[in-house]
């Protein structure tokens, strides 16, 4: 599924643009976007209760605190990975409002308002790091000033200058963790139409075939030697390759002249390097065998 964007500006061309997500799912591209931050409200017991609060009060132990928590707030196995993380965020969240000497309702407030903000963050694999803090810092100010019944007083302003600064210490600090964890791996191919020259279907059937393929596959790495060599040879293959192709159209033939030249001119420039490199190295070993004969040889 593909949705074509033009661009401005751009008017020999247009741009087909995609994002893949892994498994082949495909998603067009105005629902991948940044959007802004929701509403502010009022959070007071919206997740952890009064009576989860007097159980996190009473419980001496971190393991006692993580087991109320995942009751409380995560619906899914805690053995999942990523619930694992969530429950580490919330826990310590727990520990930061008792060093602070908050009361539950500051500390119920607080869960709530970092777990709005990783929903927020975590709806687009995009980055939306300026969009997280402004969020943040509107929900702490609808919990720090009393203007019934948008907002409550619960926080004063040293409060909020130590949450915030808990809050990008920690999460913000690990943003991008988070992203990684908690959202696709996002894409992007682009395909270019260009007006005046005939479509090849079958060509660009097969470069979406292989695009699939290669985004699906995941390569070894191989040395900066090997990777040369590998790079060359798939140059001579697609100079070979362009050799044998049809003449076409007048501006498909000047197109494939161009492509011709630049192919054999990048597999010359880079046969020539690997041959100097090669030299080089072959120089080093023969010094090194050198040295340790002329060592031998004083030691004898």
């Amino acid at each position: 599924m593909q949705r074509t964007v033009y661009t401005d500006g751009l008017d020999q061309y247009f741009i087909e643009q995609l994002f893949r997500l892994p498994g082949g799912e495909m998603r067009h591209l105005e629902n991948i976007r940044v959007s802004q931050p929701p509403r502010s409200r009022v959070l007071l017991w919206a997740d952890l209760k009064h009576s989860d609060m007097e159980e996190i009060e009473k419980s001496n132990s971190i393991p006692e605190i993580e087991r109320i928590l995942c009751r409380a707030l995560l619906a899914s196995d805690v053995a999942q990975p990523k619930q694992r993380v969530l429950l580490e965020l919330y826990t310590n969240l727990v520990l930061f409002c008792k060093d602070q000497h908050f009361n539950r309702e500051q500390t119920s407030v607080l869960i709530s308002i970092i777990k709005n903000v990783h929903q927020f963050n975590t709806e687009t694999p995009l980055n939306n790091t300026d969009h997280c803090l402004t969020y943040c810092s509107e929900l702490l100010l609808c919990h720090s000033v009393r203007r019934p019944p948008f907002s409550i007083d619960l926080f004063s302003s040293e409060q909020v200058t130590q949450i915030l600064s808990y809050f990008i210490n920690t999460y913000m600090r690990h943003y991008f963790l988070y992203k990684y964890i908690f959202t696709p791996e996002v894409q992007l191919d682009i395909s270019l139409s260009y007006i005046g020259i005939p479509e090849d279907t079958d060509t660009e059937e097969t470069a979406q075939s292989e695009s699939v393929e290669d985004g699906k596959r995941e390569t070894e790495r191989e040395t900066e030697i090997d990777e040369e060599v590998q790079q060359i040879a798939a140059l001579e293959m697609t100079a070979t390759e362009t050799d044998s192709l049809e003449q076409g159209s007048s501006p498909k033939s000047e197109l494939k002249t161009i492509v011709q030249k630049e192919v054999r001119d990048e597999v010359m420039r880079l046969s020539a390097q690997l041959q100097q490199r090669l030299q080089d190295s072959a120089d080093q070993l023969n010094n090194a065998i050198s040295k340790l004969e002329t060592n031998i040889q004083i030691k004898k």
